[in-house]
This record gives structure tokens, sequence and C-alpha cells, in this order.
């Protein structure tokens, strides 16, 4: 049970994690079931540090410096996706292979760039307002949804590349511990949070579909890169949710 969980750690975090033996990919595939878990700690070690700071630093400081750890964490992966998959949708020009292919491409184009600067802008702003609510629990929230959105993703949509990581773990994924997660977050959160919330997560939720059908029609399925791109996507949602109630 503690390689699936490691394996986890080690994909979605900058966390020094070592694993003395060769990951099978059954514990590969089962990792996925952990990504939840995973960004709970993420939020958790937010939201210690917007409490143990928020006495010291003013708002605009502090919201900063939780974006600065929140992106070291995660050593920027999911980022990265988002802006692969910004310039392959832009540079793809509706070909599914030009566009698999830009994504591969390690260069970063206009369109990187632009949809960075507003992910990170509007993510600073949404931070810069729960620090001054001290809706700290909504940073778990935000954590635990997005990588919660990936267990569906990978149950219902094709991998389409036939190696590497990602191919590990969508044909290894446990599907009915998937879906039995994947519905107690979704019907708990709300619970948890607030039903004011209720219509953030309806929000995102109705996001994620429009976004897995753009994957499906463009590249017939979905890559490790649209992974991150949701992710990334579902977070800055619920962030942003939380500042119109």
């Amino acid at each position: 049970m503690i390689t699936p969980f490691l394996v986890a750690l080690q994909l979605l975090t900058r966390v020094p994690v070592k694993i003395n033996k060769k990951i099978s990919d059954q514990a590969t595939g089962r990792s996925l079931l952990y990504y939840p878990l995973i960004g709970f700690m993420i939020g958790i070690c937010l939201s210690a540090i917007m409490i143990l700071l928020h006495d010291f630093m003013p708002p605009l400081l502090l919201a900063s410096v939780l974006l600065a750890i929140w992106v070291l964490i995660t050593g920027a992966l999911h980022l990265d996706g988002l802006a692969d998959s910004a310039d392959a949708w832009l540079g793809g020009f509706g070909d599914p292979q030009r566009t698999l292919d830009i994504m591969k491409d390690p260069r970063c184009g206009s369109a990187a760039v632009v949809i960075l600067i507003i992910i990170l802008l509007l993510k600073f702003a949404a931070l810069e307002y729960i620090v001054r609510q001290q809706q700290w629990p909504l940073l778990i929230a935000a954590c635990v949804f997005a990588r919660t959105s990936l267990l569906p993703l990978f149950l219902t949509t094709k991998y389409v590349r036939q190696s590497g990581i990602g191919a590990s773990l969508a044909n290894n994924l446990p599907r009915l511990p998937a879906w039995i997660i994947t519905l107690t977050i979704v019907i708990m959160l709300p619970v948890l949070t607030g039903i004011q919330m209720l219509y953030s997560y309806t929000i995102a939720i109705s996001i994620w579909v429009f976004m897995r059908q753009l994957m499906v029609k463009r590249i017939s399925g979905m890559t490790g890169d649209t992974a991150g791109a949701m992710i990334e996507i579902m977070e800055l949602v619920i962030l942003i949710g939380v500042c119109f109630w």
C-alpha cells in the first residue's frame, strides 16, 4: 500500500521520495487512487503557512508567498502541462497529430506564456481574497478537488500515447475504488466546505465536462499535459468561486 502512495507523492510533488524497489505497473496505476490525498497534503501545507503568517504579513505579500510555495511544491508540473496544452491547441490548427507533436516540444510558445500569466494572476488575486477572509479550508478543497478530477478523466477517457507513466496509470487504475473515491469526495466536499460552495463545484464539473470534450474532439483522448491542464483549471475555478460568497 505504501508504494502507490510514494509513487503519487513523487509524481505530483517535489518532495524528495526514495523508492528502493522496482515500481510495478500495478503500483503506478494504484497511485492514482492517492491523488486526492496528495492534494489534501498540499492544501494542509498551504493552509498552515497561511495561518502561521497571517498576523505577520500583509495580504498581498502573503498571497504572493502562498502562490510561490504552491508552485514550488508541485515543481510547476501542472503549469507545464497547461502551457504545453495551450501551445498545442493554438498551433495544432485542429490537426490531432500536430497537436500531439507540439505537446512533446520542450520549447515554450506565445500561447503558453500568455496562459501562464493569466492563470497565475487570477490565482494570486483569489489567494489575496482568501487570505483576507481567512478561508483556509477552501485551499484544501481546491487542491483535493483538482486532483480528484483526474480519476474520472482517466476512467472515461482514452490515453492516446502508447507508453510512459500516463499509459501505466490508465491501464492499471482500479476502476471500482476510483469511482468510489471520486463520488465520495464530490459528495462530501460541499458538506465540509459549506453548501454555499455547491455552485462552485457545479461550475467546476461543467468545465471538466467541457474540457474533456475538447480533448476527445481534438486528439481523441487525453495526455499527461492535458491532465496537468485539468488540475490547474479546476484549482482556479474553485479558488475564484470562493470570492463570490
